[in-house]
């Protein structure tokens, strides 16, 4: 597989969209770390924001399904469906954190209640999904706009981090739910 194979056309205007990767992982990655610091909305009551929860790992399921199909179709070198499998999955995200952002505003936290060996597991699994969850904000963008800018081999070296990352985080979220969905 080459440039061409990806579209590239000698003449290709490259951007620079370092500026816009910060500037979103700044907003995106902040966002959350703020959120998590407020109390919850009072008085909310135009919908049960418990719900919500189960949104996340609704999108957070095809994400991985969409990240999956999207690696398939790369090994078959099948470009077209892997753009759009990769554009799914960022929409599927997308959705994700804007329920995400909106249940933690509305309702704040939830405490995990499991004792015994499955607490540490928990804890284990959702301590990794954090912190590889904003890890994957900039190497998600990277990745894309990449190519957009049609850097195949700039793209390819970091896709090989993001993809493995991205489906964990994708995953693991799910999983975090299913066992904190008791404690709602």
């Amino acid at each position: 597989m080459n440039e061409a194979d990806f579209g590239y056309k000698p003449n290709h205007k490259k951007r620079n969209y370092r500026p816009l990767v910060i500037w979103l992982t700044i907003i995106i990655d902040g966002l959350v770390v703020v959120l998590s610091g407020l109390p919850p909305v009072e008085g909310f009551d135009l919908f049960d924001v418990h719900i919500l929860p189960m949104l996340n790992a609704i999108f957070n399921s095809f994400t991985f399904v969409f990240l999956l199909l999207a690696l398939i179709f790369i090994m078959k070198k099948n470009i077209i469906w892997h753009k759009r499998f990769i554009y799914s999955a960022f929409v599927t995200t997308a959705l994700f954190l804007i329920s995400y952002v909106s249940y933690h505003y509305l309702s704040g936290d939830t405490s995990f209640g499991g004792e015994g060996i499955i607490r540490p597991i928990y804890f284990f699994i959702l301590i990794t999904h954090i912190v590889l969850a904003a890890v994957i904000v900039p190497l998600a963008l990277a990745s894309i706009t990449r190519a957009w800018n049609m850097d195949v081999p700039r793209h390819r070296k970091i896709a090989r981090w993001t993809m493995p990352l991205w489906l964990y985080v994708s995953l693991t979220g799910v999983i975090v739910y299913l066992m904190i969905r008791p404690y709602y």
